[in-house]
């Protein structure tokens, strides 16, 4: 029984090679940053744009926009957001535990205690390019925001590889689920009308709690 466990989740030889590959190229990659001052100002404020694209922090962050800003222009952007914020977390969360790749183990001896200890695929990368997707092609900001949003998006993606959360196939993936889900949420885009019956529904909730449980 033991044995059919193991021959089951023995990663085949080619794939051993290229998660090979990709170490020593995340490794190298890593090395050479020292040297460039952008890479290495990137790693710097790797911190600062972890905490940007957290998942709980955009989860709740989203919610407090929406308890907040009562505004009807804004119902179904407030409402697909969410809904594409749960299903990215909801994704990355099925992908690492089906993968199940350690992260590098820098990241394994600085936090050793740390609950999200896979690294594939990179849900910071997935929710960055997911936003970015959604404030660009569905439902498009100002034109001008466009360069910085994909300078955060970019710059989220390139420093999980540098402060050595992930490696670049994780973030590669990671980019991959952004752009996929996405698409799926351009498919099922919920209407104004939809929209508006959800945060309705809420904010009468809200006052039925305020009613009826002081």
């Amino acid at each position: 029984m033991l044995g059919e466990i193991e021959d089951k989740r023995k990663v085949p030889d080619m794939l051993q090679r290229i998660l090979r590959y990709d170490i020593q190229v995340t490794k190298k990659f890593v090395e050479m940053s020292q040297n460039i001052t952008a890479l290495r100002s990137l790693r710097i404020h790797s911190k600062f744009l972890e905490v940007s694209c957290h998942g709980i922090v955009w989860l709740a962050g989203w919610l407090s926009f929406i308890w907040f800003f009562n505004n009807r222009e804004l119902y179904q952007l407030q409402v697909n957001m969410l809904f594409a914020l749960i299903l990215d977390i909801i994704v990355i969360a099925v992908l690492k535990a089906f993968v199940r790749r350690r992260r590098p183990l820098p990241m394994n001896k600085l936090l050793p205690g740390n609950p999200d200890k896979y690294s594939f695929p990179s849900g910071h990368t997935s929710r960055a390019v997911l936003v970015a997707f959604i404030l660009i092609c569905i439902d498009p900001i100002y034109f001008i925001f466009y360069p910085p949003l994909l300078a955060w998006a970019g710059a989220v993606a390139i420093s999980r590889v540098l402060a050595e959360r992930h490696y670049f196939l994780d973030v590669f993936a990671g980019l991959g689920i952004g752009v996929l889900e996405g698409l799926f949420m351009s498919l099922i885009w919920f209407s104004q009308s939809t929209a508006v019956s959800v945060i309705t529904s809420l904010a009468d909730e809200k006052k039925d709690g305020g009613e009826y449980h002081v």
